[in-house]
């Protein structure tokens, strides 16, 4: 049976949707209001169009809703790296063990996906359009405005849950409140999307079941695959100085900058001076707050509580994942609103925290990094101390990645010691092979022996 308190998702994205059909699970009939238009309805999707990459977070989150081998079908499993350095020449890196992949998914595909399943839910209503203007949090009292019509309107719900992202509207209400902390920051980098097309038999151009990597010190462009054999190329440079977004001011600028610094890119992207002024620039930005929630009645998440630069692939895991811990909450603590949002937020807080820190450092990590011979050593080194000792040593990557269980905030704590550990032991290693030296083998059986 329906329970009574009248609940309402802001925000129809990814962990917006996701929200809802957890919610309708548990009973409760919610509204769902969206800024944008329906996606569904036209080639309607715009702003934030980077592939996203799906991890083993994200993918237990939508096996709970039963859609995950759907997904599966229209997803391409990324096994590696393939760096691209600027003569061409190619270097990998395995994101973990054997058969360990990440997806590259198209975030329209999933949000399309989503809402036609919380479209079929019976006690979940879709309102697109619906902007909403401004909080009056002692009242929940929401006023929206209907986009189409220009309208002004007020609804008060019971419960918010804000996942209305980034610039969340329901957030910039609780700021307004006293003893609200809000940290926002922006790097100096803006990323913009651009396209590789597949072959003319309809072929992918470049390693398909790989994430592929032109590092260039300080800035570089990645692409991840799509089923149709293309790939969704991200430039992330910076917005000023030289090079930048502001000094390729002409297509010739353009096109003689990609010639030199990615050779062997810009010979399979024949529409780079079209898309590089057509497509917009994006801004990266890192949001952390506290509060999450207000007495019950209010509660941000995904984006609007914590969101992160995409160079972890964990924005919308994160996400996913706090829909996962809410989900348990609920079952727990039924109708206990604040119960569960304190719980929630005492639990998530630390967590998203970790990961924000962890997005930033892997930034500079894959534009610099791992062009490094020395730091492609050291994976490969680590890589023998998992097999060696599996029980004590796992790569920080695959702990954020492959390890669903463990929190982000733990898996940094671990990543910082193991980092410790691997500066020492490589001050003796030179070559893969002296992974093997007794003083090697004597210093990670004293550091990692229980």
């Amino acid at each position: 049976m329906e329970k009574t308190p009248q609940l309402c998702v802001m925000g129809g994205g990814l962990v917006g949707c996701l929200l809802s059909l957890y919610l309708a699970k548990q009973g409760y009939g919610v509204q769902v209001y969206e800024r944008r238009p329906d996606l569904r309805r036209a080639d309607l999707f715009s702003g934030r169009s980077i592939n996203l990459a799906l991890s083993d977070r994200g993918w237990r989150a939508l096996e709970t809703i039963g859609i995950s081998e759907d997904i599966k079908k229209v997803a391409m499993p990324m096994y590696r790296r393939v760096m691209h350095d600027g003569q061409g020449n190619l270097s990998f890196q395995p994101y973990g063990q054997a058969g360990q992949a990440i997806y590259s998914v198209s975030r329209a595909g999933l949000n399309r996906a989503l809402l036609n399943l919380a479209e079929a839910q019976p006690n979940i209503s879709l309102n697109f359009e619906q902007q909403v203007l401004e909080v009056d949090v002692p009242t929940n009292r929401v006023t929206m405005l209907n986009v189409a019509s220009q309208q002004e309107h007020q609804i008060t719900p019971d419960v918010i849950f804000a996942a209305d992202g980034a610039y969340s509207m329901v957030r910039l209400s609780l700021q307004k409140t006293d003893r609200f902390n809000f940290e926002q920051s922006y790097l100096n980098y803006g990323y913009k999307e651009l396209t590789i097309p597949p072959a003319a038999d309809g072929t992918w151009q470049l390693e398909k079941n790989a994430l592929h990597i032109w590092p260039r010190g300080q800035y570089m462009m990645i692409a991840l695959p799509n089923i149709d054999g293309s790939f969704t190329c991200t430039l992330f440079f910076p917005f000023e100085g030289e090079p930048s977004f502001k000094s390729l001011q002409t297509p010739a600028q353009v096109t003689s900058f990609f010639e030199e610094v990615f050779p062997d890119a810009v010979a399979l992207m024949p529409e780079l001076a079209q898309e590089f002024f057509e497509n917009p620039t994006g801004s990266l930005v890192t949001v952390k707050c506290f509060p999450w929630q207000h007495k019950g009645k209010i509660l941000l998440l995904g984006d609007a509580a914590h969101a992160i630069v995409p160079f972890y692939g964990q924005g919308m895991n994160a996400g996913f994942e706090d829909c996962t811990v809410l989900r348990g909450l609920l079952e727990t603590h039924q109708n206990d609103w604040e119960t569960i949002f304190n719980t929630f937020q005492e639990v998530r807080k630390p967590n998203t925290d970790a990961i924000a820190d962890l997005a930033v450092y892997n930034f500079i990590e894959m534009r610099d990094k791992v062009a490094d011979p020395r730091f492609l050593l050291q994976k490969k080194i680590e890589a023998k101390i998992t097999g060696q000792y599996p029980d004590a040593w796992l790569p920080l990557y695959s702990m954020v990645t492959f390890s669903p269980d463990l929190p982000y905030a733990q898996a940094l704590a671990n990543g910082q010691r193991q980092e410790e550990i691997m500066r020492q032991l490589m001050g003796h290693i030179e070559t893969e092979a002296d992974y093997d030296k007794p003083q090697v083998q004597e210093f990670l059986k004293t550091h990692l022996s229980a």
